[in-house]
């Protein structure tokens, strides 16, 4: 049995499924773990590709590693909520992974960051590798190693606070916490991301995890309609911004 988790299911049909991923939930199981990596107690459980073989038995051998990742065609950080589309079946697993790869999905973040970006709107072009000095992290400097992989990211600033900005980001590629990690190469991490900013890390009143949201994405469903999905903030963003508007 999987742990009892909170999904909400935003769209639905033959052929896909999307949802409102919650932070906290881990989206499937690893290949292998890092060197050093432990899982930790009740980890394992916690998996919302457990929760989607247990709802929609279907996809159980759907995907690329269907044992690891049954109908998982895309992916969200732990701590990051919002939509993600899964595949019911394999003909849609490999037609919604051609558009993800040909970038031919519409994808929208909202992110608080820190501090206040110059530019209202601007592009972050950074190729991303990987850390040297921590398996978990990703890096857009010349201090990474490894193959350095095309990452670009638009943004737009919605709303400024005294120490924070509030933007929508546009993720024109599909790297691990490219996000984040761009954020971080510019100077404005995002807010609470205890990875990327470190002990320095500033996190908004009541807030527990990074601030960032998967809040929309537009595509062609495989039945050939175009359809947008949108996932609300979760209650704990909507929170952190409450506050920050009433200190404004």
């Amino acid at each position: 049995m999987f742990l009892k988790l909170d999904i909400k299911i935003i769209y639905q049909d033959n052929d896909v499924i999307a949802v409102n991923k919650p932070a906290g939930t881990v989206v499937h199981k690893a290949e292998s773990l890092p060197a050093g990596r432990q899982v930790h107690k009740g980890e394992e459980q916690n998996f919302l590709t457990d929760w989607l073989v247990e709802k929609f038995p279907e996809i159980k051998r759907v995907g690329d590693k269907p044992e690891l990742r049954p109908g998982i065609v895309h992916r969200l950080d732990k701590d990051t909520s919002g939509v993600l589309v899964v595949a019911k079946n394999q003909k849609a697993f490999e037609y919604l992974k051609s558009l993800f790869q040909n970038k031919k999905i519409i994808k929208k973040y909202l992110a608080l960051v820190e501090g206040n970006l110059k530019k209202d709107k601007g592009i972050i072009d950074l190729p991303i590798g990987r850390s040297k000095s921590d398996f978990r992290k990703k890096l857009a400097s010349e201090e990474a190693r490894g193959e350095l992989r095309e990452a670009i990211t638009e943004y737009k600033v919605l709303e400024k606070f005294p120490d924070y900005t509030l933007v929508e980001a546009y993720p024109k590629t599909g790297r691990t916490h490219q996000i984040r990690v761009h954020f971080k190469a510019v100077g404005h991490p995002v807010a609470c991301d205890s990875l990327y900013g470190g002990r320095k890390s500033k996190c908004p009143e009541g807030l527990n995890r990074h601030f960032l949201h998967a809040n929309f994405l537009e595509l062609n469903l495989p039945s050939g309609a175009r359809i947008k999905l949108e996932a609300d903030l979760p209650p704990d963003l909507e929170n952190a911004l409450a506050i920050l508007r009433q200190n404004k």
